[in-house]
Order: C-alpha cells, then structure tokens, then sequence
C-alpha cells in the first residue's frame, strides 16, 4: 500500500479540521453557506450566541438552526484519522519490511541462479575442451600412422626404382660390350658365337615393377592402422558354461541360436535358467573394449553388457539398477534402450550388424551401427567392476524360423612382401 505524500496530506488534514475545535471533525455537519464543522461544536456555539443564527467561519445570517450531516466527509476523517494513527504506521512498516525481505529473497534467487548458471557454462566449457583434447589425440595417432606409411611406402618406392633403373643401366652397358666385341670379331664367327651365347638377353618385366603400387593401397593402409588401434575389435567367443538350455551353439563358439529342444548341460551357478541369455567367454574391468555382432533380420534380440554379480537364475528387467546396460528389439522394428522405463529409439534404417563399445574407466557403454559407425545410444552410467558381454536370441514366436546371433572376428593383417 503506497501513502500519499507529506504535503498532501498535510493539506487534507487542514481541509477536514473544524474552524471552532481545530481538530479533526467529530460528526461532520454541513451549513447552508458550504461550510463544514462538528455537530457538537456548532451546536454549543448557537447556544452560547444572543441574536441572529450565523455561520462562525463566514458570519452568514441564518433564518433557523438548521445542517445536513456529511457522511462522505465523516468518511474521509476516519480515514485521515486511521492514517495518521501508529497502528495504521506500524502495519505500514510492517507491509513494507515483508515486501522488502520479500525482494530481498527474490534478489537473491536471481544471483544464485546467475551463479549455477555460470557454474555449469565452465563445467561444459571444462569438459568439451577435455572432449576436443581427446579427438585430437584419437586422431593425432591415426594421422602419425598415415603419415609413417606413406614415408615408408614413398622411400621403398624410390629405392626400388633406384635399383631398377641400375639393373637395366647395367644391362646396356652388357649389351653395348657384347656388340662391340661382335662388331671387333665379325670376322671370327666362331669366337663370336661364343662370345655372345655367355650373354643373356634379359627381359625386363616393367609391369611386375608397378604392380605393386597399384594395388589396393587404401585398403591395406586401412588394414595396418587396424592392427594398431588399441581398442580394435575383440575376438569374443560365447560362454557355453552360461548359455540357457534352450540356446545352441556353434562348435567354433560364435554363433548362437535358440533350438527348439533343452540341451543338455552341466547345472552351475553360471547359467542362465529363467531367460534366453547368454555371455561371452571374456570378460573386462579396466581398458576400452570394442566388439561386432550380427542380428541379421532378427526380429527380437537384446544386446549390451552385464555385471559379473548379476543373478542368473531370476528374471529380471533389463536395466542399470539390475546389473544390465542393454539395447534391444522387438517386434522388427521397435528398438529401445534398457532405461527404467525403456527409452524408445527413433533409427533411420534397421541394423544388421552392431558395435558395442565399451570405456570402463568412463564408464560409458556404447552401441553403433557399423554400416556408418553411427551412435544409436550411450549409457554414461555405465558399470563399475567386471562385467560380460552380454546376448540373448530371445524366443521366437510359433511357427517362425530361429535366427542366429553371431560374432564378428575380423580376420588377422598378414601383408606379405
């Protein structure tokens, strides 16, 4: 509530004050001249006058003792009065203070949110510089390893072709002898016969010399910095010792498929029992692990990792607070992330082969399309301690031909010559 200014209310103040008490009205009453004055005092001063009825202020002359009660006035001295009292002072002060604490608080939300908000620019600043120094360095090896291979390449190139053009200098110089030694003896053909049958007419294959520099070099660079990655794929093999009942595999131990008979096993505590599922031999708690899996058009399938401490007889949703960090597939085309709840995938193209890709000091798990190497979805809360690589062909609906799971091992780099 806003108060009128001194000088406003300094005037109102006078405006409603009566000429005889000089207080503020008590029952304000109007005379016929437009003037105003208490009831009580207006009446004790008729009383106390001999002669005619007038008005004290502007001293008109009245035929009786008559006034008219002004209750807009009434009204406006009580609210003077209630202004001008120290309840009324005191509640103002009182609503002032709170509307000020009120900014006050208000105030200082606005600074802390400046101050959270600035807090976080230097987090991603901090982190996206990180991020780029990291690129920078994936890619400083890749550039080094290029540059190596076309050093090495470039140098035996020139030092082939070195030796070539010797041989054929060497070469010509032999002929130019031989038919010297011809042209001298011409006349003794017998000596001249066996002077040139000791030489060898040597062919030069000029093509066998090229060849080798246009062959694929692209793709046996490619297959040299393969090699060298560190984080390349793993050569990963299923754990038989932990395949459901229900899952056949292959004798080489990297195909996997759900048969429609129990197969028989040995019972440990390893084994999945209440769900198709199944893990790799290998299992990683330190390092940066990247491994291919093939679905081919596989309907349904999950996909992902799983703690060492998962229990393997229940079932369980999928998910990180149950020592799961998948993504699956169902009905061919609804492709999901094991978030609780699942988080629904949106792909351009339906995978038929994946990468998992595994950071365990960042504890990230990722899942890439390998046709173009791209991102479906990352966990960034990804596991602590050892975990598997963790598979399941799932069971197929009636009536429909079984696909298999199978790893990918890309094959060793042998390069010869």
């Amino acid at each position: 509530m806003a108060s009128a200014p001194a000088s406003t209310k300094g005037s109102l103040t006078e405006d409603l004050t009566c000429a005889i008490c000089c207080d503020l009205f008590s029952e304000p009453v109007m005379l016929a001249c437009m003037h105003h004055f208490c009831k009580p005092c207006i009446s004790r001063y008729w009383r106390g006058t001999q002669g005619p009825v007038t008005c004290p202020q502007c001293r008109k002359e009245f035929s009786s003792r008559q006034f008219q009660i002004n209750y807009l006035v009434a009204a406006m001295v009580e609210k003077v009065r209630a202004a001008t009292s120290d309840t009324y002072i005191q509640n103002l002060k009182k609503q002032l203070k709170e509307t000020l604490e009120s900014h006050r608080l208000r105030r200082e939300d606005y600074i802390n949110s400046i101050r959270r908000d600035s807090d976080k620019m230097d987090v991603i600043k901090r982190v996206g510089a990180d991020l780029q120094a990291r690129v920078k360095g994936e890619f400083r090896g890749l550039y080094q390893i290029l540059h190596d291979e076309e050093t090495c390449m470039l140098e035996q190139l020139r030092r082939e072709q070195g030796e070539e053009l010797e041989k054929v200098q060497r070469h010509m110089e032999d002929i130019k002898l031989a038919l010297r030694q011809l042209e001298e003896n011409m006349r003794m053909l017998q000596q001249a016969r066996a002077t040139t049958e000791n030489i060898v007419l040597t062919e030069f294959d000029v093509n066998a010399f090229s060849n080798k520099y246009m062959g694929p070099l692209q793709y046996i660079t490619w297959r040299k910095m393969f090699k060298s990655l560190k984080s390349g794929p793993s050569p990963l093999t299923f754990d038989v010792n932990s395949a459901h009942p229900s899952i056949y595999i292959s004798r080489d131990k990297t195909l996997a498929v759900e048969s429609d008979d129990v197969i028989s096993h040995s019972d440990n505590r390893k084994r999945f029992l209440q769900c198709v599922n199944i893990l790799a031999t290998q299992g990683f708690q330190s390092g940066r692990h990247y491994w291919e899996v093939e679905v081919g058009s596989k309907p349904k399938w999950d996909l992902g990792v799983a703690s060492e401490a998962v229990d393997r007889h229940l079932r369980v949703k999928l998910s990180p607070e149950n020592g799961y960090w998948t993504l699956r597939l169902r009905n061919g085309n609804e492709y999901s992330a094991g978030t609780q709840p699942w988080t629904r995938l949106q792909l351009r193209s339906s995978p038929q082969r994946l990468g998992v890709f595994l950071d365990c000091e960042e504890r990230r798990v990722s899942f890439y399309d390998t046709d173009d190497m791209s991102l479906l979805y990352s966990f960034t809360n990804g596991p602590r301690g050892k975990v598997y690589p963790f598979f399941s062909p799932c069971i197929s609906e009636s009536r429909r031909k079984s696909h298999p799971i199978k790893l990918l091992h890309h094959p060793p780099v042998a390069l010869s010559g």
